[in-house]
């Protein structure tokens, strides 16, 4: 990864209230194609919201709009979750999903609501446990829905798919459904996203590719110290000494009593001596 690439993502996410959502996801593809040019996905997106813009009626409603986005995105396009390969990394950058029309809830999500913004639909992403959701708030309420596939989710099926992740309450009440559809900021998902490319190359020991993760989630989360001990022990796989002892000494600092401290302090030598020899 070149330092532009990072200076560009740290430049689109530096505010909370003008994040370019879907031009930041969309550059994370950067990290497994460095010479990526971000036009011509952008490009197509905007021209499959003119096709898309031509047909709604002037007046159309809100769920008038969205059933025609969800029969344009999912059965003429044929955007859809890639169940045969749902853990591939290509899933997760934003102009694959676009070319191949598969992808995870939240890259799905994504594409879909940069359609939606285009054609006057404020659809929200919701960081739902497990799986990615969307919602779109109507007069009557909201209407929760499942990136997979555009199916709208009735409280029912939303309890269901919460009770696995959620512990029962010592009193047998079961936590207020709201609390987990509240809408996700644009920071929020950008870290959902690099958060599961990260369990995948960590999954696969994939460290050059999990650096260039790290990088850019201490970009949007710099006082998360936890992410900085992360990249510091990517650095360290990579032997990359001096580096790896800059995040994990701070890390140490602040933390000196974390579970892992420990662990952490007995790699330290190691590291100096690494990190004296290269010098």
């Amino acid at each position: 990864m070149t330092i532009n690439t990072l200076d560009y993502f740290a430049s689109l996410v530096q505010q909370d209230d003008s994040i370019l959502l879907f031009e930041a996801a969309l550059s994370l593809g950067q990290d497994a194609e460095p010479g990526l040019n971000l036009t011509a996905p952008q490009m197509e997106i905007d021209t499959l919201a003119v096709r898309l813009r031509k047909r709604l009626p002037a007046d159309a409603s809100h769920v008038q709009k969205l059933r025609m986005l969800n029969h344009f995105f999912y059965q003429e396009l044929g955007f859809c979750g890639n169940v045969n390969d749902y853990h591939h990394p290509d899933n997760s950058y934003l102009h694959r999903v676009i070319s191949t029309r598969r992808g995870i809830p939240i890259s799905l999500a994504m594409v879909y609501i940069e359609l939606a913004q285009q054609v006057g639909l404020q659809i929200r992403g919701i960081s739902f446990p497990g799986h990615f959701l969307m919602k779109l708030s109507v007069q009557s309420g909201e209407i929760i829905l499942d990136p997979f596939n555009g199916s709208s989710l009735s409280r029912e099926e939303l309890e269901e798919r919460l009770e696995p992740y959620i512990p029962p309450r010592p009193d047998g009440v079961a936590p207020p459904l709201a609390a987990y559809l509240q809408a996700a900021s644009a920071r929020e998902m950008l870290v959902r996203m690099l958060r599961n490319l990260k369990a995948v190359f960590v999954e696969q020991h994939l460290w050059q590719r999990l650096l260039g993760v790290q990088e850019r989630l201490v970009i949007l989360l710099p006082d998360d110290i936890h992410e900085r001990r992360d990249r510091g022990l990517a650095y360290a796989r990579l032997e990359c000494p001096q580096a790896a002892l800059q995040d994990l000494e701070l890390y140490l600092a602040q933390r000196p009593y974390a579970p892992d401290a420990d662990t952490l302090r007995r790699k330290l030598p190691e590291l100096r001596e690494a990190a004296r020899r290269l010098n």
